[in-house]
């Protein structure tokens, strides 16, 4: 008896996996299927002659030149130089930021006396500082780094500030009347209702912190995609000029559904009875 309630009780759960699976293939389908209609035209156009192939190679050759480059090392190398001076601008900018922002946001006066030099910077391209930064920096790994920092404190800085900001004065009210401590109040109050718009600002942050290196290393570098990308159209490299804009934008979307993990996992406290945010 025991055991037969014991698989009834479990096959509602085994339905509703099966309903959660066949409902997620049936997402990721339907989210597949414009890109697998681009590549398709991407692979046909070259060949049928809507475009120069010498210009616009197929996808294939593309997709050859990528592998070449993959086994030869090459493009791992370049990968490396990137995601490192990506990963030490975008980290440092949080590290910075984060704490920035939530003293700026938690106290009004600091928020009114910087505020008119954020909107200063904040109105800046990070990119037509590059050659100050090259200037006093050199052309090595720190200009780069810096310049990815620059970029990357904005957003998170600015959505921190908000996020303090836009807390719900009725959570507000309803801790302080239970009499507790201003800095309990920030710590379980304040820090975890802002969580979602910080990691806004963070996601804003990590795919600007690609798209400015990028453009630095096609200024000043001897090794990353960005150089990768210029260095192959200089020589007429097409096929491994589009492998490193693909390379590009794989990492994009990974640094993004990275962030994307790390903020439901931090954000769990907002999801509904049914799973959902």
């Amino acid at each position: 008896m025991v055991t037969i309630e014991k698989h009834v009780s479990s096959a509602p759960k085994l339905i509703k996996q099966k309903e959660f699976g066949f409902s997620g293939l049936q997402k990721v389908a339907k989210q597949s299927i414009v890109l697998v209609a681009l590549f398709l035209l991407w692979e046909i156009a070259p060949r049928i002659g809507l475009v120069d192939p010498a210009f616009f190679p197929s996808f294939s050759n593309v997709v050859i030149a990528w592998w070449n480059l993959v086994i030869s090392g090459e493009l791992f190398t370049h990968f490396l130089a990137s995601i490192t001076r990506s990963v030490s601008g975008f980290g440092l900018a949080v590290l910075i930021a984060i704490p920035l922002g939530l003293i700026i946001g938690w106290y009004p006066l600091a928020r009114e006396l910087l505020n008119p030099v954020m909107e200063l910077f904040r109105n800046t391209a990070a990119l037509a500082l590059l050659p100050v930064f090259m200037l006093l920096l050199g052309i090595g790994e720190t200009s780069k780094i810096a310049i990815v920092l620059f970029a990357c404190t904005w957003p998170i800085l600015l959505n921190t500030i908000a996020a303090v900001g836009n807390v719900d004065p009725l959570l507000i009210k309803s801790a302080r009347s239970m009499n507790i401590s201003s800095f309990k109040l920030f710590l379980k109050v304040i820090l975890p209702a802002s969580v979602p718009t910080i990691f806004t600002g963070i996601r804003m942050a990590g795919t600007g912190a690609i798209l400015v290196l990028i453009a630095a290393e096609m200024v000043g570098a001897k090794e990353g995609l960005g150089y990768l990308i210029t260095y192959s159209q200089y020589n007429f490299q097409i096929p491994e000029m589009y492998a490193g804009i693909l390379t590009i934008a794989l990492l994009g979307v990974l640094i993004n559904q990275s962030l994307s993990m790390l903020e439901r996992k931090f954000s769990k406290w907002k999801q509904n009875p049914n799973g959902q945010n």
